[in-house]
């Protein structure tokens, strides 16, 4: 996986200037054959300083866009360094292969597994061919076929979500987008085998919760989760999506709103800058975490299972009167 930290976002700028003049000051230093070893130790540590600060503080709103970062890891990339033995499956049986929502086979470690996930582009040409990661109704069709399988040999499913939500296009509507979504959580719900969900990038809407219904739900630190995305709140609220900063405070849709609400069992942290800056470091830690929560669940009765993943969705959204 590449680094992504060439690309800043707005509240990064100040750090990343510190950088730059850094490595400014080291290539002065190496063309003028001075030492500066002070003045550069000095500026690393007030970035290392500012860094901590920044990240250690983000708003709902920056941590969304850290999760939609173009360099932030995607499915396939994870793919390599979680799994092994990765055999694409494609198509819905139905009418197409979508490229939008990728599955197959792999072993995570010495145990045969499937898994899903949204997979968006790296650059336009992907995008377009990927959809950005918005999947058709086909898409989820064969996420529903490939967990069937799945479930027909007793394979635990892992799924990767990230997605801004389900393809609204006129096309995917007349193809059934909305009855293919609420088929996709009927069936997670009742299938017997271990689930272990991870939310790595966004999570949004019913995109996200056809391949979200699980025993163990995960989150990336950075990563954002919610009924709706925060200029699709601030359009319907307020008539103005400029005010999506302030959708995403009210949403309450960032890892720590979600455990604190038990809408997720486990937050994964990032490494400080977010999952983008050490690919391969985050990674490493999705892996253990999903081998720890698919290990606690493996061996489970599959009938214990499904009635404790019913009861877990069952119990979402309690409240108290008095």
């Amino acid at each position: 996986m590449k680094n992504g930290s060439k690309y800043s976002l707005e509240f990064e700028r100040p750090l990343k200037e510190l950088e730059r003049r850094i490595e400014e000051i080291r290539l002065f230093a190496e063309e003028k054959q001075i030492d500066m070893s002070e003045e550069i130790a000095r500026i690393e540590e007030k970035a290392r300083s500012l860094k901590a600060e920044i990240y250690k503080n983000l708003t709902p709103w920056q941590k969304v866009q850290i999760a939609r970062h173009p360099k932030r890891p995607t499915f396939l990339e994870y793919i390599d360094h979680i799994f092994h033995g990765f055999i694409e499956l494609h198509g819905d049986r139905l009418y197409r292969d979508d490229p939008a929502l990728v599955g197959g086979l792999a072993y995570l470690e010495d145990i045969p597994v499937t898994i899903l996930g949204h997979q968006k582009g790296r650059d336009t040409k992907e995008n377009i061919y990927r959809n950005f990661g918005m999947p058709h109704p086909e898409g989820y069709r064969k996420a529903i076929r490939l967990m069937k399988q799945a479930e027909k040999f007793g394979r635990p499913i892992i799924t990767f979500v990230d997605v801004a939500g389900a393809y609204p296009g006129k096309e995917a509507e007349e193809r059934g987008q909305g009855e293919a979504v609420a088929k996709a959580i009927k069936e997670m719900t009742g299938l017997k085998v271990p689930i272990v969900v991870v939310i790595t990038g966004e999570g949004g809407s019913g995109g996200a919760l056809a391949i979200g219904v699980g025993d163990r739900i995960l989150m990336l630190e950075n990563a954002y989760y919610s009924v709706i995305s925060p200029e699709g709140c601030a359009s319907i609220l307020w008539k103005d999506a400029s005010r999506a900063a302030e959708a995403a405070e009210v949403l309450r849709i960032t890892a720590n709103d979600l455990l604190a609400v038990n809408v997720i069992d486990e937050i994964i942290p990032e490494p400080l800058g977010g999952a983008h800056t050490a690919p391969e470091e985050m990674a490493k830690t999705m892996k253990e975490r999903i081998l720890e929560n698919l290990n606690a669940i493996i061996d489970m009765d599959p009938d214990e299972l499904v009635t404790k993943r019913y009861q877990k969705f069952r119990r979402l959204g309690r409240y108290l009167e008095e």
